[in-house]
């Protein structure tokens, strides 16, 4: 299986922006976004112009790696979305924003996305009662997530737990905490997602 081993708080100084993809750290004295706030390399302090394309690329690169989505990967979810109805941009956050580890992690399994594809892959993570370790397999409204039995004891699922309650849940997600189990209620609205994203600019980077 294909993945990013790299450091992955380079990528927040890269895309300029927190991306939040180490969870507790990101808030803590230790973000290297805070202590070093410019991209990285030797010619990270320097001022440069940005064109156009340069600003669509930066925009599916973020998205790309807010998800933790490979190349790939995320142009397939762009012809999915180009095809289907509706906004094309809009409809291709609905796809990420159904993937089984964001799931996962928007209902405070996990502190990452990263952490809840750690989840799905080994085993941790029911969908309708039946087991599934393919953090891309696309949750659908009405369906239930849960924690199995055995695994409801892992630490890091109950610290997750315990953040999540204090900040609360997205209106889409109907999560019972004691019962380690959640609904996938509707597909969200883009608006709903606070994530600082314009999908349009990948749409124009994709038709260029």
């Amino acid at each position: 299986m294909a993945r990013n081993t790299g450091p992955v708080c380079k990528m927040c100084r890269r895309e300029n922006m927190k991306l939040f993809l180490k969870g507790e750290r990101c808030f803590s004295d230790k973000c290297s976004f805070d202590r070093r706030p410019y991209p990285p390399g030797q010619h990270g302090q320097r001022r440069s112009k940005v064109s156009e394309y340069a600003r669509h690329l930066r925009e599916k690169q973020k998205v790309r790696r807010i998800y933790g989505v490979l190349e790939k990967q995320f142009a397939n979810y762009f012809v999915k979305a180009d095809r289907a109805k509706g906004v094309t941009g809009e409809s291709l956050v609905r796809l990420l924003e159904r993937r089984i580890d964001n799931v996962v992690f928007r209902m405070g399994f996990a502190t990452t996305r990263r952490g809840g594809r750690q989840l799905v892959r080994h085993n941790h993570v029911l969908l309708n009662g039946k087991r599934v370790n393919v953090p891309s397999y696309l949750v659908r409204a009405g369906d239930e997530v849960s924690i199995r039995d055995r695994s409801r004891k892992i630490a890091s699922i109950q610290d997750a737990l315990g953040g999540k309650e204090r900040q609360g849940w997205d209106p889409w997600l109907e999560v019972d905490p004691k019962g380690f189990k959640g609904v996938f209620r509707q597909i969200p609205d883009v608006k709903d997602i606070q994530l600082t994203i314009e999908p349009q600019l990948i749409v124009e980077y994709y038709s260029r």
